[in-house]
């Protein structure tokens, strides 16, 4: 048997099939043009459609987009009521950021164990972890998948909680048949490249309620407000506005929002299409006994933003690290998603340790992120699978060939 490239090396990037990638054409350029030689760069009428027709995309009730998936949190934690002393809970499977928005507002992030088989946050454990304190939960679409909202929802309202969905993974995905986006409390979206759809940068904030939606409108323009009903000092000019509340610069450009616009007419097409990995994916790795695909829950019509590999290291003689570097070797670079949260520096200052939650991190030790974004070729997406298959086969425990 052929000895794979290599199982130690360097990974090299330079023309080779990337983890992820954005998909950008003629008429994403010609919208973006269209901005600049206009008479808006910054909130112009791009800003009003897009809310538009993310309200009707989604049949949420309102939406505000923002200059990113960060600022989303930030600002959904803050409706929320989220202050010092309160605390988060949310999962370690998952960029920082959906913790870092708890400790933006003074409170404390909460980690609750994963599902083992769809690496989704665990409603039991988020049960568990529910103090006197707790004042949200962030519930993260993680690659794509909806979380298990019903429960939460559920567990959240019969204690007071907002549910906080951040769905920076799964724009395009049902939920029970529901668009993601009008389900949470507060439903958080990220346009970074190479989620589906992008804007170079960019998020949006929905909700279905008009007291949220009044408080994340203000946060996201420094608390202040032209609008009658709001202004604590009325004036007949139309100059006037007021600061009423201390809030932040999270605006999104008209350029943005062009961009995401014109996205999103392909948005079908780019659910399409990685449907379509995902399905060849699933069902070659599920003959490949020395490795795992993630679980779906049933609720879920998932548009998939990330593909989780998991090795079996019990069945190879090699463990993550050497396959990640045997799978650029092969000219696959993947990526890891994600490093638990509370593994970070940052987080082990403020006295978090390991062992909080085992399934996670267990998980973290045997999964890879593989190529999957909406210009992949078939030969592409076989090339993958070939990979995969040629790895495990020869690193297989007590294999004969070598």
């Amino acid at each position: 048997m052929e000895k794979p490239a290599a199982a130690g090396g360097r990974p090299v990037r330079d023309g080779k099939l990337f983890y992820g990638h954005q998909y950008i054409d003629d008429a994403d350029i010609a919208a973006v043009e269209k901005v600049l030689r206009s008479d808006f760069l910054t909130c112009g009428p791009e800003i009003g459609k897009l809310e538009d027709r993310l309200c009707r995309l989604t049949g949420a009730k309102h939406a505000i987009v923002v200059s990113n998936g960060t600022a989303a949190l930030h600002m959904a934690c803050q409706a929320a009521g989220v202050t010092a002393g309160d605390e988060v809970i949310t999962t370690p499977i998952t960029f920082a950021a959906s913790a870092n928005c708890a400790l933006y507002c003074g409170a404390k992030p909460v980690f609750a164990d994963i599902d083992k088989a769809t690496y989704n946050i665990d409603p039991a454990d988020v049960a568990r972890k529910i103090t006197a304190r707790t004042k949200a939960v962030v519930a993260v679409d993680f690659t794509g998948q909806a979380a298990d909202l019903d429960p939460l929802l559920s567990l959240c309202h019969e204690k007071g909680m907002i549910l906080i969905e951040d769905a920076a993974h799964s724009v395009g995905t049902y939920y029970n048949g529901r668009p993601v986006g009008s389900i949470a409390d507060i439903t958080t979206f990220s346009f970074h490249p190479v989620k589906t759809v992008t804007g170079g940068e960019g998020g949006a904030v929905l909700t279905n309620d008009d007291a949220l939606y009044t408080k994340l409108k203000l946060f996201h323009t420094h608390g202040i407000t032209r609008e009658a009903a709001l202004l604590e000092h009325p004036s007949d000019g139309g100059w006037y506005y007021e600061q009423i509340a201390l809030g932040m610069n999270y605006r999104m450009t008209d350029m943005q929002a062009a961009l995401i616009n014109s996205q999103l007419d392909k948005l079908d097409a780019f659910r399409s299409r990685r449907k379509a990995i995902v399905k060849r994916y699933d069902e070659a790795f599920r003959k490949i006994p020395e490795v795992v695909v993630q679980e779906e829950i049933a609720q879920s019509d998932t548009t998939r933003h990330l593909y989780i590999l998991r090795i079996r290291p019990q069945r190879l003689t090699i463990d993550r690290r050497q396959f990640f570097d045997a799978m650029a070797a092969e000219n696959i670079c993947c990526n890891v998603h994600y490093i638990p949260v509370y593994y970070h520096p940052y987080y082990e200052r403020l006295g978090y340790k390991k062992g909080l939650c085992p399934r996670a991190e267990k998980l973290y030790a045997e999964m890879m992120s593989l190529p999957l974004y909406y210009a992949m070729s078939d030969q592409d997406v076989e090339d993958v699978i070939a990979a995969v298959r040629k790895i495990c086969a020869y690193y297989r425990r007590d294999t004969e060939g070598k």
